[in-house]
């Protein structure tokens, strides 16, 4: 029997679909996978040629990309027009770099809206957002990245997306300076735990009682959403708009499964790759073991909607219109300094300074 090993993050909808389709795999094609988990921290700083040597699968996100490249540590993938063709938004195209494919998606996601329907509808508007804040019945995720990501969001839905390419100014004054000043107007009325939290341990309190009715940019999590799971259920929905961009501009996140350029059973590997990310698998059992859909397959699955609480209908919209993060090698450190500097920014106010730092360090990025 093939033995492979795999890497995720820790959470079930990290683990668990993987475990379903693994034990299937195995049962109809005799290779045997087993897969280690790391937390989501971890999961977004790990470096992932260390990954490589020592799992034949890994599950990353887009933004190493550029850096997984230039280090030589992926198995480029062939082409998959099943897998293309069912793309949400542009998580497909944001695994391609330099004409090669590096991961397919297997979990499509972006900052969405997270409500409690016990205590509020949906949010379509930020000032809608901001007069509940001022109620105290909003939280946010602040810790980088997250602070970073909604500053992504906010100046995209306003119009003025952050650059990505090299000599490229980072970002437009104007658009980022009043991005950034709504991110510090709505921070200065959250709970300041928010800059210690991350989306898991947002919906967590959320869901686990207490009076904060939506977390206006989160990333969505369709464990939280699914009936019956947590002792308060929340929904899912399009972003609140500033009133430029509809719902779109959202930072894509998401997760694609890649394989070690050191397998060495690399087309075993690319077999159990391209299932678990193909349209059959997302719309059945991953969805089914509490997976997020990669594929629009999933994403368009009445059943699988119905049984996620309507998450999919509800933030398709998101989706589509998701704005995609730089992926270029240097990308990665840019992004946790960023970060870094972004929440500074949201506890000392000095906006103008802070988006000058943010240019500098942008351009130094590329080395």
């Amino acid at each position: 029997m093939i033995r492979l090993k795999g890497m995720t993050w820790d959470h079930p909808r990290g683990i668990d679909p993987l475990l379903a389709l693994s034990r299937s795999w195995a049962d109809s094609h005799g290779v045997e996978i087993t897969w280690e988990k790391r937390s989501l921290q971890d999961f977004e700083s790990y470096p992932v040629e260390e990954l490589a040597r020592n799992f034949d699968l890994i599950v990353m996100d887009h933004p190493h990309v550029g850096q997984i490249t230039a280090e030589g540590c992926l198995h480029p993938l062939p082409d998959a027009p099943e897998i293309a063709a069912g793309s949400v938004g542009g998580s497909f195209e944001s695994y391609t770099w330099e004409g090669r494919q590096w991961a397919w998606p297997i979990d499509a996601a972006a900052q969405v809206q997270a409500v409690r329907p016990d205590l509020t509808g949906p949010l379509t508007g930020w000032d809608d957002v901001m007069a509940l804040a001022r109620d105290g019945r909003v939280a946010i995720p602040l810790r980088p990245p997250h602070g970073l990501m909604s500053f992504f969001t906010l100046a995209a839905n306003l119009g003025h997306p952050c650059r990505t390419g090299r000599g490229q100014a980072f970002c437009d004054r104007d658009g980022a300076g009043e991005a950034l000043d709504r991110l510090k107007a709505l921070a200065d009325l959250v709970d300041p735990r928010c800059f210690g939290q991350d989306p898991i341990e947002v919906l967590d309190e959320m869901t686990s009682g207490g009076t904060i009715a939506c977390a206006p940019l989160i990333y969505g999590y369709i464990s939280y959403a699914i009936p019956g799971m947590r002792p308060q259920r929340v929904t899912f929905h399009d972003i609140p708009s500033t009133g430029a961009g509809g719902v779109g501009g959202s930072a894509l996140g998401g997760t694609g499964i890649a394989v070690s350029a050191f397998c060495k059973a690399p087309e075993a590997a690319l077999a159990f790759a391209r299932h678990i990310a193909g349209p059959e698998a997302q719309a059945g059992l991953y969805i089914e073991a509490g997976g997020q859909a990669g594929h629009r397959a999933g994403w368009t699955s009445a059943g699988g909607d119905a049984a996620a609480g309507g998450f999919y209908s509800g933030t398709l919209a998101t989706l589509d219109g998701a704005w995609m993060r730089p992926r270029h090698d240097g990308y990665m450190p840019f992004q946790q300094a960023a970060a870094e500097r972004v929440n500074q920014a949201l506890t000392d106010g000095r906006i103008t300074a802070a988006l000058d730092d943010l240019d500098a360090m942008f351009t130094q990025s590329f080395g």
